[in-house]
């Protein structure tokens, strides 16, 4: 055999290998936008949708083995997978990507290979070791923050995960309270992704809050966020809805249902509902809850954002909140989907991890 034929035959193997590699990661990507969320072809949702997301969050100490059991427990299509960013405190301007993060999820890509899953990709700031939420978030040097949140977050998983692992949508940033208002520079990041990232490209904005009868401040504020351009740039809308909807230990699903459309906390009578499909209604963009999560306790409605709300334990409560959120939304074309926040790992100190009985919801949800 000549050594032509040979240097030929190692780089077909070589092309056929990395093909085969490519091909099993996610045999529904394969490099390009899944089409499981590619082509939707209603009316009302824009033309890259062709079905519901139904996605679980994963906690940042996922365990792979409970990732795969919470996929067939919950018959999800969708993963939301984070990669820690180690920020120091609650003001640096500056941060890492954690690469033991990075690992973990190329090790979970691994294990996915052949099975029709989409992957959203998720920088998650970890602040203070993980003891101080995201939208607490205040870097001291805006500009600093940008310049190092392109370059050493986006531009880095860009590389090192987006493209080489085929993920099907990049979540570019979550709850930038202090930092959202600037438009400018936060459109450019998503110009940024766009350049060597082919995928689907979004932000996850927080929840907000408004009064009917009072405080024209929130309903400023909310005016604000619903007229910012980024959402112009991003092809689905993500909002962390963890809306504030009643002061009661306890719920029935009708109640909760309610006050999804009406707030009962304080009387403020949002109407949560109309609020998030103001945002379709402006940008032309389907609406994402890119997180949706209940802690496992009484008044799981009142700050859902908070585990430590109450110390006793609710499985119920949780479900009746995931099934009011099912009965307002499942059937509104403008609505996209949702990933539940959080799976992957069960210890005790999960209480947003999905009881029996939320399950049981979440598994008939576009069933």
């Amino acid at each position: 055999m000549t050594k032509v034929k040979i240097v030929f035959i190692v780089i077909f193997i070589s092309i056929f290998g990395a093909v085969f590699y490519a091909y099993n990661i996610n045999m529904e990507s394969r490099g390009y936008i899944n089409a499981m969320i590619n082509k939707y072809e209603g009316k009302t949702l824009n033309s890259k949708f062709e079905t519901k997301i139904k996605s679980g969050n994963l906690s940042t100490d996922y365990n792979v083995e409970q990732v795969l059991k919470d996929i067939d427990r919950l018959k999800l299509n969708t993963l939301n997978v984070p990669i820690v960013i180690n920020i120091e405190n609650r003001n640096s301007s500056n941060m890492t990507v954690d690469k033991g993060s990075e690992k973990r999820a190329i090790e979970l890509f691994k294990k996915l290979r052949g099975k029709k899953i989409n992957i959203i990709l998720e920088p998650y700031p970890w602040i203070e070791n993980g003891s101080i939420g995201e939208t607490a978030w205040n870097p001291d040097d805006k500009d600093e923050f940008f310049d190092s949140w392109t370059n050493n977050v986006l531009s880095t998983l860009i590389k090192d995960i987006a493209v080489p692992y085929h993920v099907d949508a990049f979540n570019m940033g979550t709850s930038f309270v202090h930092m959202e208002s600037d438009e400018e520079r936060m459109c450019d990041m998503v110009d940024f992704v766009r350049k060597d990232y082919k995928g689907l490209v979004t932000y996850r904005t927080n929840f907000w809050v408004t009064a009917e009868s009072f405080s024209s401040e929130f309903k400023d504020r909310y005016k604000e966020k619903l007229k910012n351009k980024v959402f112009s740039k991003i092809d689905f809308i993500s909002i962390a809805a963890y809306f504030e909807l009643t002061g009661n230990e306890v719920n029935t699903v009708d109640n909760l249902e309610s006050a999804i459309e009406k707030s009962q906390i304080y009387d403020r009578r949002q109407n949560v509902k109309q609020e998030i499909k103001n945002f379709y209604d402006k940008w032309d963009k389907p609406i994402f809850f890119g997180e949706l999560g209940f802690p496992r306790t009484n008044k799981a409605s009142v700050q859902p954002y908070n585990p430590l709300i109450s110390e006793t334990i609710n499985n119920i409560e949780q479900a009746n909140c995931f099934e009011a959120y099912k009965r307002q939304f499942k059937d509104e074309p403008w609505h996209l989907g949702f990933s539940v926040f959080a799976i992957g790992e069960t210890s005790s100190d999960k209480r947003y991890y999905p009881s029996d009985e939320s399950a049981e919801v979440i598994r008939t949800w576009y069933e």
